[in-house]
């Protein structure tokens, strides 16, 4: 059997066991509702006007044109009776006068004001508010996928050393085989999950009327977002199967899958607190560990020259060549280590074990 027929076997063992454990599907649907959740609540709560009451027709037609729902009344005193009934937000009495029941209706109060014209000379193309909540979720998005499926991807490893299941699977195919089949097949589900979040972030945004021209926005920076996730994951899915592979016991992995944490959680938190710093962001967009969050950031925030993408593209790339490299040598020398766990030094002396 070829290297690559087994790694397809193996491929499709790992994915039909991911589909049918619970905890995988119970992480796909908690990450759908808080989706669902995220979008459909605002719209909600902010779907329909805010209604205000006015005794004089005069002050309708401003508030009108800012978007609140007029309800017109005879008298001052049909007005405040309705506040206080909480029919309405607010009245507009002759004066003006603005009456509320306990907090100042500011939005009243600024669709009656007369404010001067406003000329931003770099003005953003988007709601300030994106400007917090992309690269967040930017970052949240590839430090969250990257550690959930790397954890499985070495508890599988482990579990398999554990049971002595891998000595069986060895003696079928080569560890290489086996590898690149588990690592294509979480790259493959993590991919399909992300897919899935996304398809139902633009259905949920599109229904409820909140795109807004949001989906252009962030077009060019989700389009350079995918390369570089997809070379960042396989890159450390390896090492997290490797270090999975050092681990003899289910016990063992919180201590050999330490160096592996720290390569995913270190840069999240560079790029999470360093993300208005320009040099600083620039200089993580280009380091292979951090750019799969980094340079989309940048890209989104205007502040990446076009050719930069595909340099720091090409060092992630040469990074991932070599890392896969580096994780596979330590995944062949520890994985039929199953008496005790292995160092790292250990398992890159031993000679790998053919197929």
């Amino acid at each position: 059997m070829t290297t690559f027929a087994a790694a397809r076997l193996v491929l499709g063992r790992e994915i039909r066991a991911k589909l049918r454990d619970k905890a995988f599907l119970f992480s796909t649907v908690s990450f759908l509702l808080i989706i669902i959740a995220s979008i459909s609540i605002p719209a909600l709560i902010e779907s329909g006007a805010t209604k205000v009451a006015v005794v004089d027709s005069g002050s309708g037609a401003a508030l009108r044109q800012a978007g609140f729902e007029i309800v017109a009344v005879p008298d001052t005193a049909a007005a405040e009776r309705l506040v206080r009934d909480g029919d309405v937000a607010a009245a507009v009495v002759p004066g003006p006068r603005v009456v509320a029941l306990d907090e100042t209706p500011d939005e009243v109060v600024k669709a009656l004001s007369t404010a001067p014209e406003v000329q931003l000379l770099d003005a953003l193309g988007y709601n300030p508010a994106l400007a917090i909540f992309v690269p967040l979720a930017i970052a949240m998005l590839c430090y969250l996928t990257s550690l959930l499926f790397g954890l499985q991807i070495a508890q599988s490893v482990v579990e398999e050393k554990a049971t002595r299941i891998v000595e069986i699977l060895v003696s079928s195919v080569s560890p290489r085989a086996l590898l690149a089949g588990k690592v294509a097949a979480m790259s493959i589900l993590a991919f399909a999950q992300i897919a899935l979040l996304a398809v139902v972030t633009v259905v949920g945004l599109t229904v409820t009327g909140t795109d807004a021209g949001l989906l252009d926005v962030l077009a060019p920076a989700l389009g350079w977002f995918l390369p570089f996730f997809v070379l960042g994951f396989v890159m450390l899915a390896t090492v997290w199967a490797g270090v999975g592979a050092l681990a003899a016991r289910i016990e063992d992995l919180g201590s050999t899958s330490g160096t592996a944490q720290m390569i995913v959680l270190i840069p999240f938190f560079a790029v999470l607190f360093l993300r208005d710093n320009a040099a600083a962001l620039t200089a993580l967009s280009y380091f292979p560990l951090s750019s799969p969050m980094a340079m989309p950031i940048r890209i989104f925030q205007e502040g990446a020259a076009g050719w930069e993408p595909f340099v720091a593209l090409a060092i992630l790339a040469i990074t991932a060549v070599l890392l896969l490299g580096v994780g596979a040598r330590i995944y062949e020398g520890s994985l039929l280590r199953t008496n005790t766990r292995t160092s790292i030094l250990a398992a890159w002396k031993t000679r790998p074990t053919a197929g």
